[in-house]
């Protein structure tokens, strides 16, 4: 099954968006670069679980890994506060997540 990690990636952007409302112009290029030089990696952490190549519990803990990257890129902003920028990231990974959690569903 292919992904389209440029559409999941837009989805992920829009609801950082969303959590950090004021502060998009400056959070926009700080999370949209992150988002982007990780959809390599996080295409393939995709790929993995949907080909049940790595277990649900491996899955989600570096999911959780890739959420708190996120937010520590976000606090370095030093304009969000530490509860925005976990809004932020788990928003925007918990997007990933669903995505994959309705694929696993129809295979």
């Amino acid at each position: 099954m292919e992904i389209d990690i440029n559409a999941l990636a837009a989805e992920m952007l829009s609801v950082v968006k969303d959590s950090v409302k004021d502060n998009w112009k400056h959070v926009k290029g700080t999370a949209t670069g992150y988002i982007n030089n990780k959809k390599d990696r996080l295409e393939l952490l995709a790929s993995l679980r949907l080909n049940n190549e790595i277990e649900e519990e491996f899955f989600l803990k570096r999911l959780n890994d890739e959420k708190k990257i996120l937010e520590s890129e976000l606090l370095s902003l030093k304009i969000l506060t530490k509860a925005i920028a976990q809004k932020a990231a788990n928003a925007a990974f918990d997007v990933f997540n669903k995505f994959i959690e309705s694929l696993i569903k129809v295979i």
